[in-house]
């Protein structure tokens, strides 16, 4: 018998040969992320860790569970999960439509309205920055949303008012610095849609799974 580099007599059978166990499936969740939590699972900073509230403590889910893209400390709403890196890529490179509630200080007037609808200058990490154009539009009365963690100020400063504001970018603090730009800064953010996903009926630091976040 003639042996060939890499061929061992002794390996060879006649068994089939087990199948690789399938990859267990993906997993997604919808997440109403509370004022005070980080839109993350860990730090490696330790006084973080120590410090900080983290997604994790909001829900037992699974090993590789990320977010897809971010909300603030000091912002609330509509938060994506998944364990799939390929679905989060497909989230924050669709230009997918993301809405957001934000009370401002002030009676936003309609030429800050037209300003934000139409884009506005902000600074991203000291380099100028120009956003794209925008929908816009105020709200009538307070949006219906459960109490924020801590309270942001009472009348006596002063009037708010509401705006809805959809955009298709995800820039650092965006929304807050687009109506400090013109002259509304943000009091509360709350994000109310990404895409086809809403954020009604989910309360404050409650989740549920879903089988996509795309209806094709």
């Amino acid at each position: 018998m003639r042996f060939f580099a890499g061929y061992f007599p002794s390996l060879v059978t006649d068994q089939p040969l087990a199948r690789a166990s399938a990859a267990p499936a993906h997993r997604h969740f919808v997440l109403h992320k509370p004022w005070g939590y980080l839109s993350q699972f860990t730090s490696e900073f330790a006084k973080e860790v120590k410090k900080k509230r983290f997604l994790g403590e909001l829900g037992n889910f699974p090993a590789g569970t990320m977010a897809i893209g971010r909300l603030d400390e000091d912002s609330e709403g509509l938060l994506l999960l998944t364990t799939d890196g390929r679905v989060s890529e497909q989230v924050r490179s669709r230009h997918i439509e993301k809405e957001y509630y934000a009370q401002v200080d002030g009676l936003l007037t309609p030429a800050a309205l037209a300003s934000l609808q139409a884009g506005v200058d902000i600074s991203l990490h000291g380099t100028p920055y120009r956003t794209r154009p925008c929908q816009a539009r105020l709200l009538a009365a307070a949006p219906d949303l459960p109490p924020r963690g801590r309270r942001i100020r009472d009348d006596r400063h002063g009037p708010t008012s509401w705006v809805a504001i959809v955009v298709t970018e995800g820039k650092f603090r965006q929304v807050r610095k687009m109506t400090a730009a013109v002259g509304f800064p943000t009091l509360r953010l709350v994000r109310v849609r990404v895409g086809e996903v809403r954020l009604e009926g989910l309360p404050a630091g409650a989740s549920r799974e879903v089988s996509s976040f795309f209806k094709n």
